[in-house]
């Protein structure tokens, strides 16, 4: 269960093995053998891979099937630096200035601030 749910985990926060290596400072082979069952982290790891992902030692695990909350401001603000560091990002094909990335990460924040204030009005 364990090698699962951290693909799962890392393949929603829209990581590659060697970018959660980095993260975790092991090699991105390493990733690979716990994702695919053939090696176990120390608990040490575990503690550290539950920090980056905002998770419970029990849901990584394979203990519980609940998450602990995750903050929409959080994902956001990694989908940000994600994109603002990435190199050569293309919407539809077409090339994205430093400037339309911010545009759209500023149209997302106000879209979550639009259905988050609707929902307090409920």
């Amino acid at each position: 269960m364990f090698g699962k749910r951290l693909k799962e985990l890392r393949q929603l926060k829209c990581l590659t093995q060697a970018e959660l290596a980095g993260l975790l400072g092991i090699s991105s082979s390493s990733v690979g053998m716990y994702e695919q069952g053939r090696r176990e982290p120390d608990i040490a790891l575990i503690n550290k891979i539950c920090e980056v992902f905002s998770v419970t030692s029990d849901y990584l695990l394979g203990m519980t099937s609940k998450q602990s909350s995750v903050e929409i401001g959080q994902i956001l603000g990694d989908m940000k630096a994600r994109m603002m560091t990435s190199q050569g990002l293309m919407f539809n094909g077409v090339p994205l200035s430093e400037e339309d990335v911010t545009k759209l990460m500023d149209a997302i924040e106000l879209s979550t601030a639009i259905v988050l204030s609707k929902k307090n009005d409920e």
